[in-house]
């Protein structure tokens, strides 16, 4: 109850004080990408249940390029300063997402989850988790999920607070945004053992 209270009240207050930020990178899509400003897609939230999440578009609609080659330097600067998550601030204030645990991964990876797995969603799904502050996507899809799982077993108000200011902290250094390999995450392909 705390946890939703405090979600809620940060959300709307964060909505309140980014509204120039919103304004500003809306128009600079509109201007260098143009429609639409927000990217949508579904996820898998607190017990499997899916909803949509909201990110600021970062790759242009030329759709037979890979995607490397689809982002703009609008959207790698708003990648790089992890602004491409504001609009999650909504996913927060509608009670689909809280500002830490798990990040929500595609709803196409729920079948290839291991048992073990399907506990990241135990808990509402995160803007920034446990996994993010501890290599986001410079560590493995075993790692991720097994920082996941720690966070769903310790999981405390004093730890988000920690998680929140480490997660500040990897914003203003740019550490740990994308894999050196792509400019997103390679997708998985399903865990070692299922079961």
């Amino acid at each position: 109850m705390i946890k939703t209270i405090f979600d809620k009240t940060l959300a709307l207050l964060l909505i309140i004080l980014f509204i120039p930020v919103y304004v500003t990178v809306s128009i600079a899509i509109l201007v260098k990408m143009g429609r639409p400003i927000l990217f949508k897609q579904l996820r898998p939230g607190l017990n499997d249940k899916i909803f949509s999440i909201y990110k600021f578009r970062t790759m242009n609609n030329n759709f037979h390029l890979e995607d490397s080659k689809r982002i703009s330097a609008v959207g790698k600067f708003i990648r790089s300063t992890s602004i491409d998550e504001l609009p999650q601030l909504f996913n927060v204030l509608k009670g689909e997402m809280s500002f830490v645990g798990p990040r929500p991964l595609l709803v196409e990876y729920l079948e290839l989850y291991s048992d073990e797995h399907k506990r990241r969603h135990d808990v509402k799904p995160g803007i920034t988790g446990w996994a993010q502050v501890n290599g986001r996507n410079a560590i493995s899809w075993e790692q991720k999920f097994e920082y996941d799982v720690w966070y769903v077993e310790n999981q405390s108000f004093w730890l988000d607070m920690k998680i929140l200011w480490l997660t500040f902290l990897k914003v203003v250094r740019r550490s740990d945004i994308s894999s050196d390999t792509s400019v997103t995450m390679e997708k998985f392909k399903g865990t070692l053992a299922h079961g």
